[in-house]
């Protein structure tokens, strides 16, 4: 691979089958390079196999996160290909065709779901933030809150996340929540009387992480229920994980984390609500994270992805017991699926030699998409993993070498040092990784303590106490992979991005081994940073 290859990959995202499980529909993003950047676009594959074909083309706008209606008939998806150049919501047939806007919500819209009727939308949009006036003058920028801003929103000021329902024949939108809180990650009971969302009411919301999950009736300023009763998280907005109905509407399943202080080290798990007597309830409680669950149309099953050590795979649960059974393994990565009322599976995941991609899931496991396969005709690195024991702990890690490495070479090596703190190198495909490769460089990811996919002792054994323990699984880790003849002990280079950079300073601050270094999008002081940023919260949980 080459670095003009970059502008070749194809990323694939937001798959969602037909109700009838027939047909998928996904977007898929590339580069324009005459533009300098990315534009997305909706595609569609027959769940059986052929060739997928795109139903959106522009050049200079983009549609993503298609949808399905639930009587199967058409398509709504996210756009900016507006007037205004906001995002509102599109609408074309289910076969494809002429696409038209049917939303039109000042600031524009953050995200939507089907009413089971198919004649409705719920959405969700920023209110109350300071407009322009006539002569076109920006207002100032007022600070009055702690979370004073956030990333990919801007500064925050009065501006609050409120839900809207829309007409989707009428196009006229109603706002149906008021009120100084946020509320996110909308979904619509299947039997039409509720709407399931996201909020926090507790305290200075700004300061806590108990989010919790409530229900209302679809209407304006309707009375709002309490189902989690947790002192802690209950769904963090920003894992995009909407609390699931049951196919019969009396029970939600949602993600579950520990109290405010522990923010991301505790791992993900699941909890039902049964939605009338208001009762929760734990299953499957492994000391793994789970992802977006969701039920089978029998209400038996609940799928979910569970993350393991640097694989992600797809599970079935049993409602009842909790019972876990994989539907997938092996050294993959899968980041998002949907399922249809026959239970046709569709699911997007990623290999060490491939990005990703959509592959179906029936009784055998079929490749749906092959948008890049342009990699078929590129020699690319060799990827494997490795362990070793540092203090006593099995510390994991993945590397990728040049293609036709011979055992017992020594090379220049690059370390990289994941964000999070708690994420995890997995089988995933790493194009600049390959890129190093393709140039004689072996490229290492290790997963020190404080990486997730081991577990809460794991992940939390830095709680506190950044680049301490962390750093002595890198430094271990490198000395592993040169007394193993792979790694030259004198061209050692390290770097990441954000925790990975802050980890990075912590590294070359502790041991002058490595001879270049890239600390990107990092912090190196937090009494500097304090105040400055939208981690403010996360600062005083953790760090005081």
């Amino acid at each position: 691979m080459t670095i003009n290859d970059l502008s070749s990959i194809r990323d694939v995202s937001g798959p969602s089958i037909s109700p009838d499980g027939k047909t998928v529909v996904y977007s898929v993003s590339e580069q324009n390079l005459k533009r300098d950047a990315a534009n997305s676009d909706i595609w569609s594959v027959s769940f059986q196999g052929g060739e997928p074909k795109a139903l959106t083309k522009t050049d200079d706008k983009s549609e993503w996160a298609p949808k399905y209606s639930p009587d199967g008939k058409t398509i709504a998806f996210l756009s900016d290909n507006t007037k205004e150049g906001e995002t509102q919501i599109f609408l074309m047939k289910s076969r494809g065709g002429n696409a038209r806007q049917i939303s039109k919500i000042d600031g524009g819209v953050q995200e939507f779901n089907w009413a089971p009727d198919s004649d409705q939308i719920v959405l969700t949009a920023f209110v109350g933030g300071a407009k322009p006036n006539d002569a076109g003058t920006v207002p100032p920028i007022v600070i009055d809150r702690f979370q004073f801003k956030e990333d990919w929103n801007d500064y925050l000021t009065t501006n609050r996340l409120h839900m809207f329902i829309l007409d989707v024949d009428k196009k006229n939108a109603k706002q149906i929540t008021n009120g100084e809180k946020d509320h996110w990650l909308p979904a619509w009971s299947p039997d039409g009387k509720w709407i399931a969302f996201v909020s926090k009411d507790n305290g200075d919301v700004d300061r806590n992480m108990d989010s919790d999950v409530f229900i209302m009736e679809p209407q304006i300023d309707a009375q709002t229920r309490r189902l989690s009763h947790f002192k802690g998280t209950d769904v963090d907005p920003y894992w995009l994980s909407p609390p699931a109905w049951s196919p019969d509407s009396k029970q939600l399943v949602w993600l579950q984390s520990k109290e405010s202080k522990w923010i991301y080290y505790a791992p993900w798990q699941l909890t039902i609500a049964d939605v009338e007597s208001g009762k929760n309830r734990n299953i499957a409680r492994i000391d793994r994270s789970f992802y977006t669950p969701k039920w089978s149309s029998d209400g038996r099953t609940i799928y979910a992805l569970i993350e393991q050590d640097r694989s992600t795979w797809l599970a079935k649960i049993d409602s009842q017991t909790g019972e876990v059974d994989y539907v997938n393994e092996g050294n993959r990565f899968a980041l998002e699926y949907d399922v249809s009322q026959n239970g046709n599976i569709v699911l997007l995941d990623s290999t060490d030699d491939r990005p990703f991609e959509l592959v179906a899931i029936d009784e055998n496991e079929r490749k749906l998409t092959n948008h890049n396969s342009w990699l078929d005709g590129i020699e690319l690195g060799i990827t494997k993993p490795f362990s070793f024991v540092n203090n006593g702990h099995v510390i994991s890690g993945i590397m990728t070498l040049p293609s036709g490495y011979k055992e017992g070479q020594k090379l220049p090596t690059i370390f990289r040092l994941h964000g999070g703190p708690v994420y995890q190198f997995s089988h995933e495909f790493m194009s600049d990784w390959q890129i190093y490769a393709a140039n004689g460089f072996a490229t290492v990811g290790i997963n020190p303590r404080g990486s997730s996919g081991k577990g809460f002792d794991f992940a939390k054994a830095i709680y506190a106490d950044w680049g301490n323990v962390d750093v002595s699984d890198i430094l271990s880790g490198s000395d592993y992979l040169v007394n193993e003849g792979i790694v030259d002990p004198d061209r050692m280079g390290v770097g990441g991005w954000s925790y990975g950079g802050i980890l990075t300073d912590y590294v070359i601050g502790t041991d002058q081994r490595f001879k270049a270094a890239i600390s990107g999008a990092g912090a190196a002081n937090m009494l500097g940073t304090y105040g400055h940023d939208q981690y403010s919260r996360e600062y005083e949980l953790e760090l005081g």
